[in-house]
């Protein structure tokens, strides 16, 4: 594979997970905090509704994880195209 290739394979790869985690993002912010809202407060966690806990802390969870889900990638995919840092 020459390096213009392994480059565009790289970025191809790249934009992939980052659209599949935004998707993530999207679903989790927008579709459990007002979308699917009133179906997750028939949940209760903690004396606290579901679709309320989701709205203020549930999804900065969510967001954090997806952030080391990003980093976990990424690593992995430096090391298949031969950019990590440790080579």
């Amino acid at each position: 594979m020459t390096e213009q290739e392994n480059a565009t394979a790289y970025w191809k790869t790249n934009l992939r997970y980052l659209g599949i985690l935004l998707l993530i993002w999207f679903m989790v912010s927008y579709g459990c905090g007002i979308l699917l809202v009133d179906q997750l407060n028939t949940i209760s966690i903690g004396g606290a509704k579901l679709g309320f806990w989701f709205a203020q802390q549930g999804s900065i969870y969510v967001f954090v994880i997806l952030i080391f889900i990003y980093v976990w990638l990424m690593n992995r995919l430096d090391r298949k195209h031969g950019l990590s840092e440790n080579d």
